[in-house]
């Protein structure tokens, strides 16, 4: 792609698997397909593959029926209930860092990849399960254990479905009720009919969280360390920035404002390695992309890695420079040149809860830790449904204070499930 895209520009045609695509990285373009016109593009050939793993959930379900999906799921991330989710998030977190600590004090490596992966899949796991997180987690653990996404995986994972009505089918044996994204969907109504979400769906819906909560936001934080590792003086002003934080308290939402570099640094490493690098849609009817005209059955494939490191729309843009994001330097830039979370109406619906599990941790380890890679060999992409490394990073964690317990430190297993909200 990186090559036609440099041969013919912002915009070119290609049969692939024996269907007409149109690739395409101009925003206008762009704008087209995701806003103004997008009941006109639903999801394209690559949902299908995706299908075979999650069913027809909301990331896969088309028409009138996501809608109504959609509008029954919103209120579980709403900012109310992410807030909700701070303490798990920071608990999570604080397990970590002692890891790290103590491998930085034993002189020992950690790995990176392996680490923030378990990490994440322990808070999204406990987010949707809450107090039957114990029961649950040992089924999951084939999300972190296994990379490769394939039938054999999505057979296995499939199977996780009964996993989730038979905790429904409990919690509604006991009359318990919960706060964590389980007991959100089960109490979920149709606008319409006032119906619940038959437990099929349900099911559905939780393996989609499962998935899309997890590795997206693993995968971010994994390329953002491999970036500080290479551009020192990033670490350094990222470093500056959290010593202003002090004492033995940990990160709440109203502070993350306050720290305007470290979001930078997030929304660098989202674009030059934003986890949804290909987006495809496909014409219902016929259309017309500026100029070019575009016959119904067209797929249309958007990939943010080709825009968001497009030298048309940014200065040296392989380079990791979070000041670009700088809101005190102008700019004009097309709004839809960074879209690491797509955009429009069928946008990521967890992306405030993404960036806050993202900064939070940025903050908690970075405050205490760099992470130093000294592998030679460049890190390799694996372009599968999210943009991975190939290989697991491999770090070594070091104190940027003096020696010492961390205040942060706490068991997950004993504070996580009651504070699931």
């Amino acid at each position: 792609m990186a090559e036609q895209f440099q041969q013919f520009g912002s915009i070119y045609k290609a049969s692939i698997y024996g269907v007409a695509v149109y690739a395409i990285c101009a925003p206008e373009h762009v704008e087209r397909v995701l806003l103004k016109n997008w009941q006109n593009y639903p999801k394209g050939q690559a949902i299908k593959r995706i299908a075979l793993l999650l069913g027809n959930g909301l990331m896969v379900s088309k028409g009138e029926f996501w809608k109504k999906q959609r509008r029954m799921l919103q209120p579980a991330f709403q900012r109310k209930s992410v807030i909700g989710l701070i303490d798990v998030i920071k608990t999570a977190n604080s397990s970590l860092l002692e890891k790290w600590e103590r491998a930085a004090r034993e002189n020992r490596t950690v790995n990176v990849t392996r680490d923030i992966s378990l990490m994440i899949l322990d808070i999204v796991l406990i987010s949707i399960f809450g107090d039957d997180y114990e029961r649950v987690a040992p089924h999951f653990g084939i999300v972190s254990d296994e990379s490769v996404r394939d039938l054999q995986f999505a057979q296995a994972f499939n199977a996780l479905r009964k996993v989730v009505v038979q905790v429904a089918h409990q919690r509604r044996k006991e009359n318990r009720a919960a706060t964590d994204f389980l007991g959100a969907l089960m109490d979920a109504r149709d606008r319409e009919s006032g119906d619940a979400m038959p437990d099929a769906q349900l099911a559905r819906e939780i393996m989609t969280l499962v998935v899309a909560g997890h590795e997206t936001t693993a995968s971010a934080l994994n390329w953002t360390w491999y970036l500080l590792s290479q551009y020192p003086e990033v670490e350094k002003k990222l470093s500056n920035e959290l010593s202003k934080w002090r004492g033995t308290e940990l990160p709440d939402f109203d502070d993350l404002p306050n720290f305007t570099y470290t979001r930078q640094v997030i929304d660098e490493a989202l674009r030059l390695y934003p986890p949804g690098w290909l987006m495809t849609r496909k014409a219902l009817t016929d259309d017309y992309l500026g100029e070019y005209f575009v016959p119904a059955g067209t797929e249309i494939f958007i990939s943010p890695y080709f825009i968001q490191r497009h030298p048309g729309f940014w200065e040296a843009p392989d380079r990791f420079d979070p000041e670009r994001f700088d809101e005190r330097c102008p700019h004009d830039r097309h709004p839809l040149v960074m879209l690491p979370f797509s955009v429009g109406p069928r946008n990521c619906i967890g992306e405030l809860l993404a960036r806050v599990e993202m900064q939070i941790h940025l903050m908690m380890v970075g405050q205490r830790l760099r992470l130093r890679y000294d592998q030679a060999q460049p890190p390799e992409l694996a372009a599968a449904v999210n943009l991975l490394s190939k290989n697991e990073f491999i770090m070594t964690p070091e104190l940027k204070t003096p020696d010492q317990p961390s205040s942060h430190a706490k068991s997950p297993m004993t504070l996580l499930p009651s504070q699931s909200a």
